[in-house]
């Protein structure tokens, strides 16, 4: 049964702990040293949580802030057996590019964004019911990879065209500053690799300007003009404290249902983090799958609800944890208090929403390639076979679909294209064609059995180990 709560005890006396011990979810080390822990989460999230909401068009005073309260919300409803930090969803950049491109507001992305957040919120009350060998039945890893991969690489036409073109040296520069950071730092540094791009990109950004002056490219919306890379006129008007700006959601169909597929990335990154936390504290977690999907889902529905973005487990604190060997769910709480007053502070969100766009350009062209390898990673992970026709057919069609945006258009005012087609052609595919398919070709376990949580010769706990 996995350990939990919410009534901490002390950890022994309270101090560090010693060499190779661990502090358990239900108990706590000082309220000093909490404190310190708690610091130590909201940095680590901090660059993720508040780039997505840039690169979206989002406030990101109020990503942060709305990132405590649903990590609060997500330990009340997991009744504090899976500590993990809810951070702003990266899964939703591509989405919300292309409903701007297709004449949406920010309102239409939010509102796309909750109701997939509802869907995410139901997934979640179906596994609870059913046990978490159905995520992999409907879910396998050849098809959670390819839409992964199509989430991803569906964004590089954003950066071909919106971002990187708006000041080009900038953007190589930061792509090349970031790459460095992610694979030559070491430790905690690594962790924030793409804030620490941004921050010299910024920096770059304001020298460019003492040094060139004035550049002549197109802004975010197209229009070429001369200006300064940085601009900080609005952060001279910000107040240093006061509420982040609210709007309420937006619903429009097709935006819907561009969206929708992102809802199996976010169970697989569910899953995944449940995963490795019950790997690291040695508890069997299957049963708290469901719980935590959902609890997902309805931090996402809260967020978006007021104009934040939708939520998701973050790895890099899933690292902290690693790292610090302290599991301890009364941490969370307080880098969730830590997260509201940061979002609390107006000034913090001007100078986020002044980063230029060649700086954006250089963060995304990495980042968003590193999405979409994700897709690959889960392949490789789960050793997938793509030189079995059964496998490689269908993804190869909906990769292609998704990358290149091919459109089904139904009737002049829906249509079908990019990641919702790729997605509907790569799960449909797969699965009609395994109950059609020669027995040679599934090789494999049954979807229902394959490794995954809760399946058969799955990787086991800790404790299964032992």
């Amino acid at each position: 049964m996995a350990r939990g709560g919410l009534g901490w005890k002390l950890y022994g006396d309270g101090g560090t702990p010693g060499p190779g011990e661990v502090v358990p979810p239900d108990e706590r080390l000082s309220w000093g040293r909490t404190a310190g822990l708690g610091a130590q989460h909201v940095v680590a999230m901090f660059g993720a949580t508040f780039v997505a909401p840039v690169l979206m068009g989002l406030d990101p005073n109020l990503a942060v802030m709305l990132s405590g309260i649903a990590t609060v919300l997500f330990l009340l409803i997991t009744r504090g057996k899976v500590p993990s930090y809810l951070g702003s969803s990266l899964s939703f950049v591509g989405v919300a590019a292309s409903i701007k491109a297709a004449g949406g507001s920010v309102a239409t992305v939010t509102g796309a964004m909750l109701v997939v957040g509802a869907v995410l919120l139901v997934a979640g009350l179906v596994v609870t019911a059913l046990g978490a060998k159905i995520v992999h039945a409907v879910l396998p890893p050849v098809v959670t990879g390819a839409v992964v991969m199509i989430i991803g690489f569906n964004l590089a036409p954003v950066v071909a065209r919106t971002y990187w073109p708006q000041d080009q040296w900038i953007a190589l520069l930061t792509m090349a500053f970031t790459m460095a950071a992610m694979v030559v730092v070491r430790g905690f540094w690594s962790r924030i690799a793409v804030f620490l791009g941004l921050v010299f990109g910024y920096a770059m950004s304001w020298v460019f300007d003492r040094v060139f002056g004035q550049i002549d490219s197109a802004t975010a919306s197209g229009e070429t003009t001369s200006h300064y890379r940085v601009d900080f006129s609005g952060v001279e008007s910000a107040d240093w404290f006061g509420l982040p700006s609210l709007h309420a959601p937006d619903f429009k169909l097709s935006a819907v249902l561009l969206a929708l597929p992102v809802v199996i990335a976010l169970i697989a990154e569910n899953a995944g983090h449940v995963k490795a936390v019950a790997e690291m504290t040695g508890d069997d977690l299957d049963p708290e799958l469901g719980r935590a999907i959902a609890a997902d889902g309805a931090a996402s529905v809260l967020s978006t609800a007021v104009g934040g973005p939708a939520t998701t487990t973050y790895a890099e604190n899933i690292g902290v944890m690693a790292a610090t060997r302290v599991y301890s769910t009364a941490a969370y709480f307080a880098a969730a208090g830590f997260a509201i007053m940061c979002g609390l502070c107006p000034k913090f969100g001007a100078i986020v929403a002044a980063t230029p766009g060649g700086v954006l350009g250089g963060i995304t062209v990495v980042l968003y390639g590193m999405i979409g390898l994700l897709g690959a990673k889960i392949w490789a992970e789960n050793k997938v076979d793509l030189g079995n026709p059964l496998n490689l057919v269908p993804v190869a069609a909906g990769v292609i679909i998704g990358i290149g945006n091919v459109s089904l258009e139904f009737t002049d005012d829906f249509k079908l294209d990019g990641i919702p087609l790729g997605t509907i052609v790569t799960i449909a595919g797969y699965h009609l064609l395994r109950l059609f398919a020669p027995p040679h070709l599934k090789t494999g376990p049954a979807p229902l059995d394959a490794s995954m949580p809760g399946g058969e010769g799955g990787p086991k706990t800790a404790k299964d180990r032992a």
